[in-house]
């Protein structure tokens, strides 16, 4: 649209220099090769009628607007010489199927469709009627003595529609001069409007945009994800077993030293170090990914975070299906970090955990009645689980005024089929 005001102000009477410009004579290109393109585009159309429309017609006509969309683009720079951005993604997987899904998936190749369906039933006649009123008259009238002065037989319908003296087609000439000046104003401004809904339909939209923010938000997640597992996998397989063999070897040791000497007991205090950094270990890798939540989803990995919390949890957790992995990990940390607090801060003598699937979204909630006023912003360890969860367009609220009680609610969509229900029930009150 901003071509559009550009003309708009070229309109003002101050603005006397416009018609002796480039941009009317850029604006009649523009039309002038839209009517070409459109013609060629309702060529095809007819071609892919009169063919095989079902089997045939529809890829080709499909694909064939974004090829439309990019040679558009291009000419769009006859009016509007910002750059087009191209409106679509590139294909997650190489080769030919990828592109094809991809295409096929996006609303751009359907509106690009939709603008060579446009342009070649509508448009290009528009462009060739302005271009015949704006040029081709003034044209002809400026070509009178030059229609008047010449012999034969074709040239005899335009003498009559004209004039038949030397000083009439001399004053028709001036009359088409003025006009073609005069009709160079809308013109310019029927360019330009053509040129804004090409951009519409063709270039990129701040949806658009969006979209592939969040799609590469999910897949960073995804990512995560998979490094978190190959990471807990990888200390679990690894180090942990290294640390077990040291514990054995240790307590080998201590079998063959001496009892009640220098040696004996620092095998006995290495063995003891050693079982110590095996039990952080262990306790790291739980919270890096639980092999519970892993193997009987999200109701019974809260249960067993809630048990081994020392505020008492009350667990209402009606029979949660198995979600998304993604899913899962976020709302599992959420209430696991919101138990931490709730035993570091909240001073409660019990709490609530509830969670359940409605079919189109997992809501989780975390209740206690402690003294309240709780402050994400005070280094809770909240917010970054809720950048986490907008990453999934989940929402975390937390209502704790002054006095308690504090109620975090999580909220995450996803459609999951009952077929996909857990046969496992997370139903259980943890220990008073």
């Amino acid at each position: 649209m901003e071509e559009v005001r550009d003309v708009r102000r070229a309109l003002a009477p101050r603005a006397l220099r416009f018609p002796f410009g480039a941009r009317p004579w850029r604006s009649a290109g523009y039309l002038a090769t839209g009517v070409v393109c459109g013609v060629l585009v309702c060529a095809a159309l007819l071609v892919l009628l009169l063919a095989s429309l079902l089997l045939v017609g529809i890829p080709l006509l499909l694909f064939g607007g974004v090829a439309l969309g990019g040679a558009e683009r291009l000419r769009l720079r006859l009016v509007d010489r910002r750059p087009v951005p191209d409106p679509h993604r590139m294909p997650a997987a190489p080769g030919l199927g990828a592109w094809v899904r991809t295409r096929a998936g996006e609303r751009a190749t359907w509106r690009e469709l939709a603008y060579g369906l446009l342009l070649g039933t509508v448009l290009w006649p528009l462009d060739a009627l302005v271009l015949a009123v704006a040029l081709g008259a003034p044209a002809t009238l400026l070509a009178a003595p030059v229609l008047l002065a010449a012999d034969g037989e074709e040239t005899k319908l335009l003498k009559s529609v004209l004039v038949t003296s030397y000083p009439g087609a001399f004053a028709g000439a001036l009359v088409g001069a003025l006009a073609l000046l005069v009709l160079a104003y809308p013109l310019g401004l029927y360019a330009a409007g053509r040129g804004a809904l090409a951009r519409r339909l063709l270039g990129a939209r701040p949806r658009d945009g969006l979209g592939e923010v969040i799609a590469s938000r999910a897949r960073l997640v995804d990512a995560f994800e998979a490094e978190r597992r190959r990471i807990e996998r990888d200390l679990h397989d690894g180090a942990q077993h290294r640390l077990v063999a040291l514990s054995m070897t240790l307590g080998l040791a201590r079998l063959d030293a001496p009892p009640g000497g220098p040696l004996a007991e620092r095998l006995a205090q290495a063995q003891e170090e050693a079982g110590q950094v095996l039990a952080e270990l262990r306790e790291l890798i739980h919270g890096i990914h639980p092999q519970v939540l892993a193997d009987y989803g999200l109701g019974p990995a809260l249960a067993d975070a809630a048990d081994r919390t020392a505020v008492p949890v009350d667990c209402v957790l009606d029979s949660l299906p198995r979600l998304p992995v993604a899913v899962e990990s976020a709302a599992y940390f959420t209430g696991r970090e919101a138990l931490a607090n709730v035993d570091r801060h909240s001073a409660a003598s019990r709490a609530r955990l509830t969670g359940r699937h409605d079919g189109r979204s997992l809501v989780l909630t975390v209740e206690d009645d402690g003294r309240g006023g709780a402050d994400p912003a005070r280094g809770s360890g909240l917010t970054g689980l809720a950048d986490r969860l907008a990453v999934l367009d989940g929402t975390l609220t937390i209502t704790s005024p002054p006095g308690g009680p504090t109620v975090l609610r999580v909220e995450i969509p996803c459609r999951v089929s009952s077929a996909s229900s857990s046969p496992r029930t997370a139903s259980s009150s943890a220990r008073d």
